[in-house]
């Protein structure tokens, strides 16, 4: 019996796939696009479109400030609870707010804040690079202190021993991103959390990678503290509102260091001395921007109805069957692997790295309709987002990658980056 081909089998898996009818609740315009950087910015859902069009004519237009007691007061709160039950969380213990920077800056500030005998924070250099920079500014305004950034040993992975010895010393603050951005390296949630608190520390992780694309429970790991983004996996449309999430018993004892009247009890009462609101409200600063801030919405509902489960299955069928395409078709043409091999330590991107990654990343976009993106300083990310990434996509992205290796099409292209890459 003949084997089959790649192309065979990638058909076959679509149409076993359950979870293929929800591909068409997004807007797939171009059937020829192969789009593989949901990880960066989702694609946008029917419902989301239309939501807009509801926002700005009916909402906004029709009934322009009263908007506010119908629903948009609310939101924050509201949207927050839906995105709780992605996370393992109550629904008392998530808000949607500002940006994950803007959310990163709060949490660690108020965990310094709690703990004034120690100035020490520990992370690693999978860290997304924004987020060193606000730890290192908390720092700063806080005093000073110690930012100890923990090594990868392959530029991809972090043993659990390397952290462990970074914390054999106190600190006040653990913060990682749990999904690394680059390799997709997954870490063990429970694990490190453990670690830290017996060092003393608080945990505070950047889910942005992760939510959406995993199965996650905060309250069992016992995490203190996390925050995420809205545009990636949640599908919430570029520069969506980011979320934070603080363990319950932990709402009383932190305070927001950016004070704003939505985070006061009674904003509009406009006293001149803030008292802030019980509860996850008080971690709020300025006003929503609505518009942003609900289209969220049906992106996160999607993912409910899928169920993350079944959505986290998917995505390790096919990113694995990217790292058989890679092998067979890939690694002789010269492509390494950097993402881990382990399901259980990779997130819902495989990373592969080219001496020529820049320029063959530009073939892809504009000569063979592949759009994946690209982090310095060779590497391709393809993104897989189960709700709407199908196998037979997958397929033809390794045929270019393929194709571009064993022409030199990259050769067309500068060496120079774009701005945004």
């Amino acid at each position: 019996m003949t084997k089959p081909t790649w192309a065979e089998q990638a058909r076959r898996l679509d149409a076993e796939d359950e979870l293929a009818p929800f591909r068409e609740r997004f807007l797939v315009d171009d059937p020829e696009l192969i789009y593989l950087d949901g990880n960066s910015l989702g694609r946008l859902p029917r419902a989301s479109a239309e939501l807009a069009r509801e926002l700005v004519s009916e909402q906004w237009g029709q009934r322009l400030i009263r908007g506010w007691n119908d629903s948009w007061f609310g939101l924050p709160e509201r949207i927050g609870g839906k995105i709780a039950r992605l996370l393992g969380a109550a629904a008392d213990e998530v808000i949607v707010a500002d940006s994950t920077s803007v959310n990163l800056f709060k949490l660690a500030t108020a965990a310094l804040q709690v703990r004034p005998g120690c100035r020490r924070i520990v992370t690693d250099d999978l860290n997304f690079p924004s987020d060193l920079y606000v730890l290192q500014s908390v720092l700063d305004l806080c005093g000073g202190g110690q930012l100890e950034i923990v090594h990868s040993p392959d530029g991809m992975t972090l043993p659990l021993e390397a952290l462990a010895a970074a914390l054999n010393e106190p600190a006040a603050l653990v913060s990682l991103s749990h999904t690394a951005f680059k390799s997709a390296f997954v870490h063990d949630l429970a694990a490190i959390t453990a670690l830290a608190h017996r060092a003393g520390a608080l945990t505070l992780w950047d889910l942005s990678h992760s939510v959406g694309a995993m199965p996650l429970d905060l309250e069992s790991a016992g995490v203190d503290l996390a925050v995420g983004c809205g545009y990636k996996y949640l599908n919430g449309g570029p520069g969506a509102p980011a979320f934070l999430y603080v363990r319950r018993s932990l709402q009383q004892e932190l305070r927001n260091p950016l004070a704003g009247w939505f985070g006061r009890h009674d904003p509009f009462g406009f006293a001149l001395e803030y008292e802030p609101e019980a509860g996850m409200r008080q971690f709020l600063t300025g006003t929503p921007p609505v518009l942003s801030l609900a289209l969220i919405e049906p992106g996160v509902d999607l993912l409910l109805e899928a169920g993350m489960d079944r959505l986290r299955e998917k995505s390790v069928r096919q990113t694995g069957y990217l790292l058989s395409l890679w092998e067979q078709v890939l690694q002789p043409l010269g492509y390494r692997l950097a993402s881990p091999r382990e399901p259980e330590r990779r997130g819902s991107h495989v990373s592969l790295s080219h001496p020529e990654g820049w320029r063959i990343n530009r073939a892809l976009i504009e000569q063979l309709h592949v759009i994946p993106d690209f982090r310095a300083p060779d590497l391709i990310r393809l993104g897989v987002t189960p709700l709407y990434t199908t196998y037979a996509e997958l397929h033809r992205a390794v045929e270019a990658l393929r194709r571009i290796a064993a022409d030199c099409l990259y050769e067309a292209y500068p060496v120079q980056r774009q701005g945004v890459t």
